[in-house]
């Protein structure tokens, strides 16, 4: 049996959290310490043993769990790390057993770097784990989070995102098949394999059963990161986060690769997959921003398109050229200098689908559903005049690096 250092043993079984309640992922509360190992395995028990399959030797599969979140406004990776490091390193061990893995590659943001390091070093110390466990910081980028930008970082130190075949699932790191996981999946995977299936889809909707975790930002009382259930209503996310602290003008939701909506229309939606379509939207990095009334929606929107386009991973002209010049369009547009409808939409169709990755296909959707939001106030931006009466600055953009 595994001990800890104090020579307790280890927990062997723990009640299920009540199916049904929260939290399932996150302590009940916020603001201590990350779970001990015996504190995790008190709460969770121990974590079943993968039935191991897959090839082996040189042939083996690679497991990498991504908690670079490199999306600024987000925080639920690293709260998620923060709070409860081993539930997540319980899920990456758990599918490299399941897979045939030898290695558990853990890439985090450096903000919780000494966190999941101690949790790692614990559970050595336990000789819990039966596969060797290496924890990475990640790429400070946007990039740095997709599959392949994550696989070339371990492999190169270099985030460069590809979308040519091979996928990492086939020929990834090391030229093995490499299984890139978020480490709230893997979080879920540790939940799942000691209470089944029929436990985790006790929440959510039918086609999109669970909780997850979303952030909450702007214009609400009690900014954070929550827990729901998955077809919670919009507006009832934004009341666990306190409600609105002024009136609204518009949501961004899904993150910097999402979708602007009006609040209204909006607000009833359930927060799933099938839910946020009606407003060409979707889940994506977990992400709800409250932008309030009196800050101009065109302002913040070019502030974001011009930090996705200095994040470029810099290897095709539809990124480096298409993604500069929207964005460049857009600071004219809310500044009130000159507004060109047609060539800025000429841009975007030229840019959208045919990069050498994803990235600009992401900011195009952002900026295609700003236009259509916030097509009030180009016209007031035409006209010489803005709503803003605050300064931009609702979502966080950092600085420009250096060349």
């Amino acid at each position: 049996m595994n001990t800890l250092d104090s020579g307790q043993h280890l927990v062997r079984g723990a009640t299920p959290v009540q199916a049904g309640r929260f939290p399932r992922l996150l302590p009940e509360r916020f603001g201590g310490e990350p779970a001990s190992l015996e504190e995790h395995v008190t709460r969770y028990g121990q974590l079943p043993r993968g039935g191991e399959a897959g090839a082996a030797g040189r042939d083996a599969p690679v497991v990498v769990a991504n908690g670079t979140e490199g999306e600024p406004a987000s925080a639920k990776d690293k709260v998620l790390l923060a709070c409860a490091p081993h539930l997540v390193l319980d899920g990456a061990v758990l599918a490299a057993d399941m897979l045939g893995a030898r290695q558990a590659i853990v890439v985090v943001h450096d903000a919780v770097r000494e966190v999941v390091d101690s949790a790692a070093a614990e559970r050595r110390r336990a000789r819990l784990d039966r596969v060797k466990v290496k924890v990475m910081t990640g790429a400070d980028r946007f990039v740095g989070g997709e599959a392949s930008a994550l696989v070339n970082w371990v492999a190169h130190g270099i985030p460069l995102p590809t979308a040519t075949p091979p996928r990492v699932s086939e020929c990834g790191l090391l030229s093995r098949p490499t299984l890139v996981q978020n480490v709230e999946t893997l979080a879920h995977l540790a939940l799942i394999a000691r209470w089944g299936a029929r436990w985790f889809r006790s929440l959510g909707t039918t086609a999109e059963p669970g909780s997850m975790l979303v952030t909450v930002i702007g214009a609400v009382r009690q900014p954070g990161v929550r827990e729901i259930e998955i077809g919670t209503p919009v507006n009832e996310v934004l009341g666990l986060a306190g409600g609105p602290a002024a009136p609204l003008g518009a949501l961004l939701i899904g993150g910097y690769f999402g979708t602007w909506a009006d609040p209204a229309v909006a607000g009833p939606l359930p927060f799933s997959a099938e839910g946020l379509s009606a407003v060409g939207g979707s889940p994506g990095a977990g992400l709800v921003a409250a932008l309030p009334a009196d800050v101009c929606g065109l302002a913040e929107t070019a502030r974001v398109a011009r930090y996705l386009a200095d994040e470029s991973a810099g290897q095709c002209g539809p990124c480096v050229f298409g993604l500069g010049s929207i964005a460049g369009a857009l600071a004219d547009l809310a500044a009130a200098r000159r507004y060109e409808p047609g060539r800025l939409r000429r841009w975007m169709a030229q840019t959208e689908g045919r990069g050498a990755c994803h990235h600009p296909d992401g900011a195009v959707r952002m900026v295609r559903s700003a236009l259509a939001v916030f097509g009030a106030e180009i016209d007031r931006h035409a006209q010489g005049w803005c709503c803003g009466r605050r300064p931009p600055g609702v979502l966080p953009v950092p600085l420009r690096r250096s060349p």
